[in-house]
């Protein structure tokens, strides 16, 4: 890190960030590859050789891009800044008055604070640009009224924006449905704005999720990239813009913060409208090097104080049928499996028999658990396993005590509650009584039963959602709603220190890292398919690493999409996630639960590994295969899955080089005999009966990652386990 009065340079994991603080605002001279030590001869070099050519019929001061860009630099494209007062104040003209520059930990990276002072409209402005160890790049943008100006600043928009070169061309994205996340959807980057509104009141199953600008057929080994995330819980602006004029030195910007609705952010004299963090990510070695930062960033910023259980989730196995001698035979088989933590999901509380009902009433059913849950958790506790429960806090039915007694409570016009999703509305969580009642009814039962873990779920959109009979008529609530969320789950885990909490919307209709701010893990998709399990964890795991992405073994006829699949082939997709079971044990064979026992004592054992290494994926030409895996930070262990999720027209038998492997060493390649028998279509390869051996069959390192290993024709909706260690 380097600083002086024009200038300020981040510097770590091979990423510089150059600020330029001479004029109004400070501008970006560069954010990608690291430049190395630039001193204030470098500094004026790069400033100057950035200004752009003056053109015809332009302005007559080259155009720059700040921080907080605006139409007073002759800016066209999204404002970093806009609001009003009144109608007025709309031409914001914000100046520097301080910045702050200081060192971050072992002097990797750093932080530029920056405030500024818009006169127009009477404002404050604070923005924290923090270059993170991992190369990862957080912006946090505040805005506070001016205290001596009367009424209110009625804001639209505080975003946070960074410039991408020319090179960049193409854009990434996420979109998808229910069961289906993580759809990636890529386009070329032309001139206009590419934009993404999420109006869900949560990132959404077709959430955007990472967006990605690069070089011209980026991938996942190759390519320069530059991408950014809204670590937000609810309503979302993402765009990729740019202008036949360019962006300053620059070709175009891509960013983005939280969308507020009309009238929601209306701040009087003295108060603060704080934005969520967006961070940015640069990498030149394709989307498995953003991978990689976005994975380190989650291990040091918050680490798990063990290792992430294999869990039993109790939901497709029983539904609402929730019968203590049928639950506790699956307890007793969980255990015999190597189960390490059982959730007793949806239908344990008041009036709670289907889903039309009860939800709200976070009090035992006595009419089916007579004695409470204490002989079903003290089974649980005895087989030596943790204990976790099913929660939906911000959700309520209208036939339930709680509506009853409280529709001023519902997040909803006073008019009428509008449609339902899957009999359920939103509670103002918000609400000083709503937030009490949860915190004391989730409280009382995390401290009657010691649960070690809640599975917190959020199973409808926010529409129509205002807070109801205020003085002036219905207010807009989704941001306050997602505040009080952070704020309620904030609290729990200070109340109770042990306990872990996953986020659950619909599957992965709100994972970001926002929620995971709080949270411990998330599900990634109520979908079990192993076929569409493989792309959804391949694209969720881009920001997310394996160990906080939930992924369960179903049984053999998934209930999302009814495909039959071998369950060699769904525990391998488990394998490199955080891995669990829904499934009904009691219904299972002998043979079925021998398996799921040699499987659960394989993956616990590499967990070091699995939820500790590089993920890296090849870059194949047909789509229908995927070779993909995680390798240890020192190159010496391996494990990779081949994979076939439909027959294609592709060669049958070809070298395919494994990403990621130390050239220098020999590695031994085994078969584990954990995943069972692989469907294979004809003959396999010669080499792979050795592998199968006691021995292993040896490659040298340059061999596997320069030429690869022809690997075997495997039927549709197969998989094969290959473990790596080096000699």
């Amino acid at each position: 890190m380097s600083a002086g009065e024009e200038y300020a340079v981040l510097r770590a994991a091979g990423v510089s960030l150059v600020l330029d603080l001479v004029g109004d605002v400070p501008q970006v001279l560069h954010w990608g590859a690291d430049l190395g030590e630039l001193g204030p001869e470098d500094i004026a070099a790069l400033r100057e050789s950035g200004v752009p050519a003056r053109v015809a019929n332009s302005p007559e001061t080259p155009r720059v891009l700040t921080v907080l860009p605006v139409e007073r630099d002759s800016w066209s494209g999204l404002p970093g800044l806009e609001g009003h007062r009144g109608g007025t104040a709309t031409t914001p003209r914000p100046e520097t008055v301080g910045v702050r520059v200081e060192p971050g930990d072992g002097d990797a990276g750093g932080t530029v604070r920056i405030a500024l002072r818009e006169p127009v409209a009477d404002l404050a402005l604070a923005a924290d640009v923090e270059l993170e160890a991992t190369g990862v790049l957080r912006v946090r943008w505040s805005v506070t009224a001016g205290a001596r100006t009367p009424g209110t600043y009625d804001l639209g928009h505080l975003v946070a924006l960074m410039p991408v070169p020319a090179r960049a061309t193409e854009v990434l994205d996420f979109s998808g449905r229910w069961s289906r996340e993580r759809a990636p959807q890529r386009l070329p980057l032309v001139d206009g704005a590419h934009v993404r509104e999420v109006r869900r009141g949560k990132p959404g199953l077709d959430s955007p999720y990472l967006l990605v600008a690069g070089t011209p057929g980026f991938a996942h080994r190759t390519g320069e990239v530059w991408a950014a995330h809204v670590a937000w819980s609810g309503d979302q602006r993402w765009i990729a813009q740019r202008l036949p004029e360019g962006a300053g030195a620059h070709a175009a910007v891509i960013g983005g913060g939280d969308l507020p609705r009309p009238g929601e952010v209306r701040l009087g004299p003295g108060e603060t409208y704080v934005a969520p963090d967006v961070l940015f990510t640069w990498s030149d070695t394709g989307l498995d090097g953003l991978a990689d930062r976005f994975h380190r960033r989650a291990r040091t910023r918050r680490p798990r104080r063990a290792p992430q259980p294999l869990v039993l989730n109790t939901w497709e196995a029983v539904y609402f049928d929730h019968d203590l001698g049928r639950l506790g035979e699956i307890v007793d088989r969980a255990a015999r499996v190597g189960v390490e933590r059982i959730v007793l999901d949806d239908g344990w509380f008041r009036g709670r028999r289907d889903d039309t009902a009860g939800l709200g009433d976070w009090q035992i059913e006595a009419d089916v658990w007579p004695d409470g849950l204490e002989p079903f958790v003290a089974r649980v506790r005895e087989a030596g396993m943790q204990f976790g429960l099913w929660f939906e806090p911000e959700m309520v039915n209208l036939d339930s005590d709680l509506a009853r007694l409280h529709p001023e409570w519902l997040l909803a016009p006073s008019a009428g509650v509008g449609a339902s999703f899957r009999n359920q509305y939103v509670l103002d969580v918000a609400r000083p009584d709503a937030y009490a009642y949860l915190v004391e009814s989730i409280s009382k039962l995390v401290e009657r039963y010691a649960i070690d873990y809640i599975k917190w779920d959020h199973n409808r959109e926010l529409h129509e959602a205002v807070v109801r009979g205020g003085a002036d008529g219905d207010r807009p609530g989704v941001r306050r709603q997602t505040l009080a969320l952070y704020a309620l789950l904030d609290e729990l885990r200070e109340r109770h220190p042990g306990l872990e909490i996953e986020s659950c919307a619909s599957g992965g209709g709100r994972v970001d890292l926002g929620i995971l701010e709080r949270t411990d893990r998330v599900w990634t998709s109520d979908c079990n398919d192993p076929v569409e399990r493989q792309q959804i964890q391949r694209w969720s795991e881009l920001l997310v690493p394996p160990e906080l992405l939930g992924s369960h073994v179903g049984a053999a006829r998934a209930h999302t999409t009814n495909r039959v699949t071998d369950l060699s082939f769904r525990l391998l997709t488990t394998a490199f996630a955080a891995p669990g079971i829904e499934w009904d044990l009691g219904a299972c064979t002998d043979e079925e639960l021998e398996r799921l026992a040699s499987w659960a004592a394989f993956v616990t054992s590499r967990r070091p590994l699995l939820h500790g290494g590089v993920r890296v994926h090849a870059d194949l030409a047909d789509d229908q295969a995927l070779l993909h895996g995680t390798v240890s930070d020192d190159g010496a262990h391996a494990l990779f899955a081949w994979v076939r999720l439909a027959s294609s027209a592709g060669p049958q038998a070809a070298r395919v080089p494994f990403p990621g492997l130390d050239r220098g060493r020999d590695y031994v390649v085994r078969v584990p005999d954990a995943f069972g028998p692989v469907a294979v279509h004809g003959q396999e390869p010669g080499w792979l009966a050795r592998a199968r051996g006691a021995d292993g069959f040896r490659v040298p390192g340059a061999v596997l990652a320069g030429a690869g290993l022809t690997l075997p024709v495997l039927q549709p909706a197969s998989g094969l386990a290959l473990e790596l260690t080096a000699r």
